[in-house]
């Protein structure tokens, strides 16, 4: 049938395109041609074109199997507004009414749709198949088809369903497509789907015009990302988070800081996700916070970035997220921040999935890690994760080649590696041959007796940070190759054998140097003062206030207060209340003279006030904080109160406290009038307001074995809400 086609016509027709992209032409007359095809395309490569064109020109309906109603109803509208006539596309999904569902059947039975799209849940529906019997199907296109795989980034067992099912309606032939697959990926793809003599067209995993960057994440995340996002003023972008909780927190926290972003997430109705699809296409918005399920088919081809605020699961779901920026060819910038307690949450989230499932994820977590850390080119790392050779030393484009790191020969160290692999019988995954060249004696390898072999420990003179750069880059380099159908089991390569009988020089770069959580960068906003002389003023200034008014200093301002504003020079009601610390009630009863302060000191020394570390932040919608609030407004029982949100009495008042220096006033007098004496209540009080400090162990040891710490701890929070707020 392709012969009798003028493809690069129906082109021009159909979609106004002079010209195929790549392999797009032949991909297509080999599908009208009746033959099975697998297409591996990274996005942005016009793979939908592939089943769409074909699907027009062909005999029947097309059927297109694909995960996402948001891409559907995206992909429907396109193909529709190709045609004058109604209803040359449809989709059926658990969206559709009774009588949608009905108009789609009717359309199809008429021969008048070409296009199907459905999801795997609704094609495997007895009604479905029962339907599909009675209609000539063209061909059946498999898109996302890495869902089909365990070791895709996005598997869904109902995939695993759809060769059985195309088996009940009829035979036609298939076309399977993924923008994401490695060797492992694509033989699963093609072996669910019975079609292991598919004819194979695989395009370059290269995205020459994507600049890739891993960054430290640290407190400061918000701030960096509020500062690069002002950077790139107007421009459209993506932030994936792994959680809905964080994707809430931090488009809130991005529209307090004046930028047009929404929220996108499965937890949202579906009328809020489309109406935040087309807000973005229509660039209403600017950036969209999302969790990975947002992007999928969304056809904006100028997303100029794409950050992520939590490292992912798997190398194939970054590729296929930060395949979103930059589809027209310009700029696009894929920043990725990375904690290693991230990766520890993610492991964490496994425990309880079954054994292989657990295995799988680790093995899958290893890769982004090891592409997290790496300082090789980060282009180098992706294409070779997907099977492809990047033959440059330096792409120009990512952190690495950016700033490179000074190479160390590692000839030795390689040859130690090589020969330990051999040693253990190439049976053996990463971290035990490390553990092995280490001379570590773990469980695992007393159990095989591995610590009585010759090279055990061969490497425990050398720095230990050494081995997990040595064996990724000879993996790169051609040396080693991972067994990934058989756990990642590392073998010597006929490369690598010849190495160990030759050697000669190997060059590396060691890893970047991530900080563990325990030695994290303190919040610099916090941590540092900039401006000492000013710091020293605003004490000044509290300390003659305090004793104006006859109260502590801590009252007015505490000193992390103070840090700040010598830090960010706020110089409004509004910037004081984003000091940390500093609530409406206290910037307006003790901000005035602070603000005027900070203006006469930057308008003295010219200072220039720094913008960008002027970040708003949003309370943290915390439900128990809120509760508590609510049910103190309400006169209960504090003890009730702790009991009814399943909290010790202490962790009730911790939680109270926080609120208090957080700047919110609360009332427990009805509390304390109840438990206390009013003569204590009286000396506890007169305590704070003459102290110099309102910490709990001074005030304990100053009033003596009299008074208990909790009702210490209950006029605390009864001075600092009636004097700070």
């Amino acid at each position: 049938m392709a012969k009798d086609v003028n493809l690069t016509r129906q082109l021009k027709h159909y979609f106004g395109f002079d010209k195929f992209k790549g392999d797009q032409e032949a991909i297509i007359q080999n599908l009208m041609s009746g033959h099975d095809t697998f297409v591996l395309m990274p996005t942005g490569g016009g793979k939908s074109l592939c089943y769409q064109l074909p699907s027009l020109l062909m005999e029947g309906t097309a059927i297109v199997i694909s995960p996402l109603i948001a891409l559907m109803k995206n992909q429907v509208d396109v193909i529709n507004g190709l045609s004058e006539e109604t209803g040359v596309a449809h989709y059926l999904n658990s969206s559709l009414n009774k009588a949608a569902v009905q108009q789609v059947m009717d359309d199809i039975r008429s021969g008048r749709t070409k296009l199907l799209y459905v999801a795997p849940e609704s094609l495997n529906k007895e009604e479905s198949i029962d339907f599909l019997k009675s209609v000539k199907i063209s061909f059946y296109a498999i898109d996302e088809a890495h869902c089909i795989s365990e070791w895709g980034h996005d598997f869904r067992p109902e995939y695993r369903n759809i060769r059985p099912t195309i088996n009940k309606i009829g035979d036609a032939p298939v076309i399977a497509l993924t923008a994401t697959a490695t060797d492992k990926v694509r033989s699963d793809i093609k072996k669910s789907l019975a079609i292991i003599d598919a004819k194979e067209f695989k395009s370059s995993f290269n995205r020459p015009n994507l600049y890739y960057e891993v960054r430290q994440k640290s407190d400061e995340v918000d701030k960096q990302i509020i500062k690069f996002i002002r950077q790139h003023e107007g421009k459209s972008g993506i932030i994936y988070c792994l959680s809905r909780k964080k994707v809430e927190e931090l488009s809130e926290v991005l529209k307090a800081n004046e930028i047009k972003a929404a929220p996108y997430h499965a937890g949202l109705d579906s009328a809020t996700r489309s109406q935040t699809q087309d807000d973005f296409l229509m660039e209403r918005i600017d950036v969209i916070v999302a969790t990975i399920a947002f992007g999928m088919g969304i056809d904006k081809p100028d997303v100029r970035f794409v950050i992520h605020y939590d490292i992912p699961k798997s190398l194939e779901g970054y590729y296929q997220e930060t395949g979103r920026a930059g589809r027209d060819g310009g700029e696009g910038l894929c920043i990725a921040f990375y904690a290693q307690k991230d990766l520890k949450k993610l492991e964490k989230f496994m425990e309880g999935k079954p054994v292989a499932e657990q295995d799988i994820g680790r093995q899958l977590l290893q890769e982004t890690a090891a592409y997290a850390t790496s300082s090789v080119c980060r282009r180098k790392m992706l294409l070779h994760y997907f099977g492809e050779e990047y033959t440059q030393d330096n792409c120009h484009n990512c952190d690495n080649c950016l700033h490179p790191k000074e190479k160390i020969e590692a000839g030795k160290a390689l040859l130690i590696v090589l020969k330990s692999v051999l040693a253990v019988k190439e049976n053996f995954r990463q971290e035990y041959v490390i553990d092995f060249i280490k001379g570590r004696g773990t469980d695992d390898i007393l159990s095989h007796k591995h610590d009585q072999l010759e090279d055990f420990g061969s490497g425990e003179d050398e720095d230990p940070k050494l081995w997990n750069p040595v064996v990724r880059q000879a993996l790169i380099a051609g040396y080693l190759k991972k067994d990934v159908e058989n756990y990642g089991l590392l073998k010597v390569t006929a490369t690598g054998k010849r190495f160990i009988k030759h050697p000669t020089a190997f060059m590396i770069v060691r890893d970047n140097e991530f900080k563990d959580d325990e030695d994290e960068v303190v919040n610099e906003a916090v941590g540092t003062v900039l401006d000492p002389e000013l710091f020293a003023m605003l004490k000044r200034l509290r300390k003659d206030m305090a004793e104006k008014l006859h109260v502590p200093g801590y009252v007015i301002f505490q000193d992390p207060s103070l840090e700040q504003m010598a830090t960010m020079y706020p110089v409004t009601t509004e910037e004081l209340q984003q000091i940390q610390g500093v609530g409406s009630g206290k910037a307006k009863r003790y901000g005035k003279e602070f603000l005027e302060l900070i203006k006469r000191h930057c308008k003295d020394n010219d200072i220039e006030r720094p913008e960008e570390l002027r970040v708003r932040t949003v309370a943290k919608k915390s439900i128990i904080k809120v509760k508590i609030i609510q049910s103190i407004d309400r006169q209960l029982a504090l003890d009730d109160i702790a009991e009814s949100l399943g909290l010790s009495f202490d962790e009730l008042l911790d939680e109270v406290e926080a609120i208090v220096y957080s700047g919110t006033k609360l009332n427990i007098n009805y509390f304390i009038e109840d438990v206390m004496d009013d003569d204590h209540v009286d000396d506890i009080y007169d305590y704070f307001r003459e102290s110099e400090t309102d910490s709990l162990n001074a005030a304990i040891k100053e009033l003596g074995d009299d008074y208990s710490d909790e009702e210490i701890r209950l006029v605390r929070i009864k001075f600092l809400s009636e004097m700070a707020n």
